[in-house]
């Protein structure tokens, strides 16, 4: 298996705090890697440095061989959701999506109405996104994330405010997702999501990376 992220020497600092001490790992192509860790440990600063939201205080992230921040400013093929899903609150979630796939033109309206209904909700529904539920809006933000079919995923929390039900369909999905071309981060306080989903496990504990399996 081929190394889709290489970390090495990561440092983040943010005025007198150093969140990230360091970092060095290897994400293998394939598989579904898990990342667990208090809130404020620097989970989700180390997964914006991988997407270059962060430009990092020191050390270097490699995606697919480029250097991000060097050879190009954002991976190519990636797919995010961070912390609450940002969206525009007066038009519906088909209209949002369509808008974002607007900017690449990868996949088309119909292809954009299936990535909703996969993630178990209705393209059709006029509902503007600022009056759905927390859940409803985690699977939109889901939609988002996978629906131009991206080589890496970065999940951070992705059953955040869903119900059992919403729960077990997302983590099917997930599992659907996995193949030998595609790359999967996940961060999640529900340490079933972790077990039951991924191949390899790291804990990121006062900016520092270990790993448990």
């Amino acid at each position: 298996m081929s190394e889709a992220i290489v970390i090495k020497d990561l440092i983040m600092d943010f005025k007198k705090d150093r969140v990230l001490k360091g970092i060095n790992h290897s994400f293998e192509s394939g598989k579904i890697h898990g990342v667990v860790g208090n809130n404020g440990s620097g989970k989700t600063v180390m997964f914006k440095c991988i997407c270059g939201f962060l430009n990092p205080t020191g050390g270097s992230v490699t995606v697919e061989g480029k250097r991000i921040g060097r050879d190009t400013d954002f991976p190519e093929s990636i797919g995010v959701i961070i912390e609450a899903p940002g969206f525009l609150p007066q038009f519906s979630g088909l209209k949002n999506l369509e808008i974002l796939a607007s900017i690449k033109k990868n996949i088309d309206i119909t292809e954009i109405a299936e990535i909703i209904r996969t993630v178990g909700l209705d393209p059709t529904s006029r509902k503007p996104v600022g009056k759905y539920s927390l859940g409803m809006r985690q699977r939109l933000g889901i939609a988002q994330a996978i629906m131009e079919k991206p080589r890496i995923l970065i999940l951070d929390e992705p059953t955040n405010g869903l119900d059992k039900n919403g729960v077990r369909e997302i983590r099917e999905l997930i599992m659907s997702l996995r193949s030998t071309e595609r790359t999967i981060l996940i961060a999640s306080h529900n340490m079933a999501d972790i077990d039951e989903l991924c191949d390899t496990v790291c804990e990121m504990d006062a900016g520092e990376l270990t790993v448990i399996r």
